[in-house]
């Protein structure tokens, strides 16, 4: 059957996604769910609840709440934890019950930004995509509510778009030749921070989750914009570097996984194919590497692999004579090789030598 898993675990979902990316925003993410998307974030996809704070809530919904429509009691509650809390703004997040039965969101964010006076936002997600789909549209809702005209310029300033710990775990982000950092998002970040980022005179998107709010950004603020971690201190775009086609493989999402095979192409001349395993993946590909959405599909293509970069748990549908190098994502296999997830901000660290 395809696009289904026997062996592998699924991606995290696009609620925890959108959770992740607003975490350190300084606003109150709500989920409209029973409680199982909340549970399911809270105990498997989020690693920074021991040192960091955030407004992450569930709204409770029962059965008569759902089939009623009692959108009064959603609201209310909001605004009870708003009044106490003081959040920067509301941000509501979907699940499969409110997106079956059209809950009006946008509605609700109209009603709630006129009883408590604070930006509210909706984020389409319906826990039926991948982490990626969700903090894009985080990403995105915020930049479209929250970011206005800025009131100077920074000389080189930089925006790191798309990084949270689902994706990449530095928190140290080193740039050179004298560009500099204006804002973050949004893993080591602020709300204060993040409002900065039409300061920026360019922005990097280091994920796909990025790439929805670095074009918003361009064509309403005129930021370009590259794509690609930003190795060695400055920017660059992965898609730059030409590569050949090959039975060497790179698995999982597409921007960082073309940023190493890029790496390794420039360093060693040697080429590695991306096999994007994500759901965004427009413009990021290059016609030597492929999307697989399936445990299926993704068996199939690394039938004639040599050599494979991907999770851990990808070894278990790999052909048992490729060479394979662990390349740990937290947004798959979680906390089971969370202490060898490298930094790859600094690939000279996971590629000694090269």
């Amino acid at each position: 059957m395809r696009k289904t898993y026997r062996i592998l675990p699924v991606y995290t979902g696009d609620v925890s996604g959108a959770a992740s990316a607003l975490y350190e925003f300084g606003g109150m993410t709500v989920i409209h769910d029973p409680s199982g998307c909340n549970s399911t974030y809270n105990t498997h996809d989020e690693t920074r609840w021991f040192d960091k704070e955030s407004l992450i809530y569930i709204s409770g919904l029962n059965d008569i709440d759902a089939i009623t429509g009692n959108d009064n009691k959603f609201i209310n509650d909001i605004c009870a934890a708003a009044e106490i809390m003081r959040p920067r703004f509301i941000a509501l997040a979907n699940s499969p019950l409110p997106y079956l039965n059209g809950t009006d969101f946008k509605g609700i964010c109209r009603v709630l930004e006129e009883k408590t006076g604070l930006p509210c936002f909706y984020i389409n997600t319906n826990a039926m995509h991948d982490y990626s789909k969700g903090q894009s549209e985080a990403f995105l809702s915020f930049a479209k509510k929250m970011l206005r005209d800025p009131e100077r310029k920074v000389k080189n300033g930089v925006n790191i778009i798309g990084m949270t710990p689902l994706d990449l775990t530095s928190t140290e982000i080193h740039l050179s030749g004298g560009y500099e950092l204006v804002s973050n998002w949004g893993l080591n970040t602020s709300y204060e921070n993040a409002v900065r980022a039409t300061e920026a005179e360019l922005n990097i998107a280091v994920s796909s989750s990025g790439i929805a709010a670095c074009k918003y950004m361009q064509e309403e603020y005129g930021i370009p914009y590259v794509k690609g971690l930003p190795w060695d201190g400055r920017p660059c775009d992965y898609t730059e570097t030409v590569r050949e086609k090959t039975k060497n493989y790179i698995v999982g999402e597409p921007v960082i996984s073309g940023s190493v095979a890029a790496y390794i192409k420039t360093k060693t001349s040697i080429d590695y194919n991306v096999i994007a395993t994500t759901e965004i993946t427009d413009g990021l590909l290059l016609d030597c590497d492929r999307k697989c959405h399936g445990e299926e599909e993704l068996e199939e293509a690394l039938k004639d692999a040599e050599n494979i970069i991907a999770d851990p748990m990808v070894r278990l549908i790999s052909p048992a004579n490729a060479d394979f190098i662990e390349l740990p994502h937290f947004a798959l296999s979680g906390r089971l090789y969370l202490k060898k997830i490298p930094d790859l901000m600094k690939p000279d660290l996971y590629y000694p030598g090269i």
